[in-house]
């Protein structure tokens, strides 16, 4: 704006949530041997292993099993090599993939992921509680299968309560009944008496039904992840313990298959789950295997769910009591019983199958994503990003791709409903407005986008069918003329770029007062609802401020091409603001001048907009152009578009009549037209302020400064215009300077 700046901005910035932040590593001191490598390989050799190995290879054989083994692992392991690098490139902090994707994504991204991960690692803990409970029940028939689930959870619970370290002792002799049990496995073979099918022998199922049963085998990682927080150095642990869990848990699964092949038929393995036990040398080895599979996966989510919990509530996306820690080893005991609470309802509501595809679909979800931080660090290549574990970038793509295929491949509708739950939480977090007190990528990513969108757009040519304002709004603080922002808002709503620029001088130019100020106008722009791009200028005098701006503001194809500002009334700023205008003519940018009228106009609710039309003058277009987006916005939806021209005598009436109609029809344009005459020796704006009378913006063209006309001369007619549309509806006088034939956008 002409005028000085002045005027408080009624908002304050937005201030950083002051929360405590999450501990990074080395609370208990867990090393890669017991912190990640065991709760990871005693998930991964879970219940698929003993139960539903021998139908995979009865249904796949042995060449397509061992590639569904194969194809699972490779997946897991480019997961496994993404998690290697994000731990190796920060101080990895509780919360496992909750606390590495929100310092890599943001916030919001971890949340999305961490809350519903956290509800999935609770409720699955009743999945292998379940499966224990079923167990036991088939040895006592007479103890009630609740009543097994019950206690087992109170005793697991009570052993993740009081000690982790303890907790993850006890997965030592699981770990020694699994490997025990595999040796008994190996050291059998085809029993004297052969093996019949139980029961009827169903058809075999295709290739990607099978790999969808089997590959939830080789997604145990996440129970390593979990114990980021409590590991005395992540950066080492995780990716030793979780790579070493991958490979070993491959090579297993690829054994079994090949041990298994030819010494048992396939009716057989597709009829009976316990055919491990009949065919190891001690067969109650694989029923103590099952049950420390079953055990060990529910004590490792017990562990994990709490601290992927402890963490959320640290950033305050849940309450804070909750991410309370105990004891030296800041255990999450507040959280744990939480997690106690939600498995509990698992236990006692019994059956969870309807939902279990969409908990699986969490723990994928999170891989990918994982995967995807990686990546997309990998691809913006921040100088920040000096992983000691360096993994190509396309890679951790590869693995995002490959997470999200198989959520597709084992359910298609649970993927849905996971991806629309993670979308809720992500806009609940959207709305609450969090601020994280780390930095994430989020930047780097958006100017990857824009480096890339800038440089292709420089590479194009616009033309009136591509034609959007890119708008810059010299407004001065947004309180002293906020109808220009709100009527540039109107005209690029979803369509355009708008800038608010403002001019300060004195001491309020001053580097640390300048910022402060740009974002308290931010800010009030944020609670107005307008997106826009502040700038604030410092300069020794307004106007040479503003020229300043037409000069050099913008970058590349993305500079300003529509300025629009106030109009000025003070006579001794009328040959700075002529000389404003012709330099905005000059550098073939449009312009819009808004003439107040009786007071400051107000935007809102406004039902009629008259465009003082043409025909084929060059600001014709333009003036048609901005009255047409502006009826498309939300806030001038109910306006009506009046199309007004003015002849000399009845006669010219009719023609221009037909060709503003055929106009409009050729436009494809709802709009009212109207031909007015004004006679010779009639003022015309006499006529025009009768006909708009009751209009709530009029356009109205301005003509560019000729060639050669002087700054005086131009100021002149500029004052001469102002004092010729007095007692006009608020009225926006338009230049159209750039080289876009405005008109052709109608055609």
């Amino acid at each position: 704006s002409p005028r000085e700046p002045g005027g408080d901005v009624s908002s304050s910035a937005p201030t950083v949530a002051d929360r405590a932040p999450t501990l990074t590593g080395g609370g208990a001191g867990f090393g890669t041997f017991t912190g990640v490598f065991t709760p990871s390989i005693l998930t991964i050799l879970g219940v698929i292993m003993y139960l539903r190995m021998g139908w995979v290879l009865g249904n796949a054989g042995l060449g397509k099993t061992l590639l569904i083994v194969t194809i699972s692992s490779l997946i897991t392991f480019l997961t496994g090599l993404s998690i290697s690098a994000i731990a190796t490139n920060m101080k990895v902090g509780g919360g496992g993939a909750y606390f590495m994707i929100s310092r890599s994504l943001g916030l919001e991204p971890g949340a999305a992921i961490g809350l519903p991960l956290f509800f999935s690692q609770a409720l699955v803990v009743s999945f292998y509680i379940a499966g224990f409970a079923e167990s036991v029940h088939a040895l006592l028939p007479m103890v009630p299968i609740k009543l097994i689930g019950v206690g087992t959870l109170v005793l697991l619970t009570l052993l993740a309560y009081f000690s982790a370290d303890l907790a993850l002792k006890t997965q030592f002799f699981i770990l020694g009944a699994i490997i025990f049990s595999l040796i008994s496995l190996f050291a059998g073979g085809a029993p004297e008496t052969p093996l019949e099918p139980v029961g009827e022998v169903p058809a075999t199922v295709g290739f990607w039904a099978v790999f969808a049963l089997f590959f939830p085998a080789v997604t145990g990682i996440e129970a390593g992840i979990a114990m980021s927080g409590d590991l005395k150095n992540p950066a080492k642990a995780l990716p030793v313990g979780t790579l070493g869990a991958i490979v070993i848990g491959w090579a297993v699964y690829m054994v079994i298959p090949v041990f298994l092949d030819g010494l048992v038929s396939r009716e057989v393995l597709l009829t009976d789950s316990l055919v491990l036990q009949k065919i190891a040398w001690i067969g109650e080895a694989i029923l103590v295997g099952i049950w420390g599979a079953t055990l060990s996966s529910a004590l490792a989510s017990l562990l994990g769910a709490p601290r992927t919990l402890q963490a959320l509530a640290r950033d305050g996306v849940v309450p804070r009591f909750l991410g309370r820690g105990h004891g030296p080893g800041d255990e999450p005991r507040v959280a744990t019983g939480a997690a106690f609470l939600i498995a509990l309802a698992g236990v006692l509501l019994g059956d969870l199958n309807a939902i279990g595809p969409v908990l699986s679909m969490f723990f994928l979800t999170s891989y990918g994503v994982l995967n995807l931080s990686s990546g997309f660090e990998g691809l913006i290549n921040s100088p920040s990003w000096r992983p000691t574990f360096r993994v190509p970038w396309w890679l951790s793509m590869l693995g995002a791709f490959g997470c999200l295929a198989t959520m597709f491949m084992i359910n298609a509708g649970a993927t849905f409903i996971a991806a629309f739950l993670c979308a809720g939480v992500f806009y609940m977090m959207e709305r609450r407005q969090l601020r994280a007190h780390w930095g994430d990528m989020r930047f780097g990513l958006l100017m990857l986008l824009a480096r890339y969108a800038v440089y292709r757009l420089d590479e194009a040519t616009p033309d009136e069918r591509t034609w959007r304002p890119n708008i810059m709004v010299l407004s001065g603080a947004p309180t002293t003329r906020w109808y220009l922002i709100e009527l540039g808002d109107a005209i690029t709503h979803g369509d355009g770029f708008l800038s608010v620029a403002t001019i300060v001088t004195g001491d309020a130019a001053k580097g640390e007062r300048r910022e402060r100020l740009r974002a308290t106008i931010k800010e009030y722009l944020r609670k107005r609802g307008v997106p826009a791009l502040v700038e604030v200028m410092a300069a020794d005098e307004v106007m040479k401020g503003m020229q300043s701006l037409v000069r050099n503001y913008g970058i590349g194809p993305l500079e300003p091409n529509t300025f629009l500002l106030g109009e000025t009334e003070e006579a001794s700023n009328f040959d700075e603001y002529a000389r404003l205008i012709m330099m905005v003519a000059q550098s073939r940018r449009n312009l819009v001048v808004v003439r107040e009228g009786d007071a400051a106009p107000s935007f809102g609710g406004c039902r009629r907009i008259d465009v003082w039309w043409g025909l084929r003058r060059r600001n014709a277009g333009l003036m048609l152009a901005l009255g047409y987006m502006l009826t498309t916005s939300p806030e001038w939806r109910q306006s009506e578009l009046h199309l007004k021209t003015i002849v000399t005598s009845n006669e010219e009436r009719p023609p221009a009549e037909m060709r503003q109609k055929e106009f409009l029809r050729e436009g494809r344009l709802e709009a009212k037209s109207s031909v007015l005459v004004c006679r010779p020796g009639q003022d015309i704006f006499q006529v025009m302020r009768e006909a708009s009378r009751g209009s709530h913006l009029a356009f109205l063209g301005i003509r560019p400064p000729e060639e050669g006309e002087s700054v005086e001369d131009y100021s002149a007619y500029y004052q001469s215009l102002l004092d010729r549309t007095e007692g006009l509806p608020p009225t926006a006088l338009v230049m159209a300077a750039e080289a876009i034939e405005f008109q052709r956008i109608f055609e």
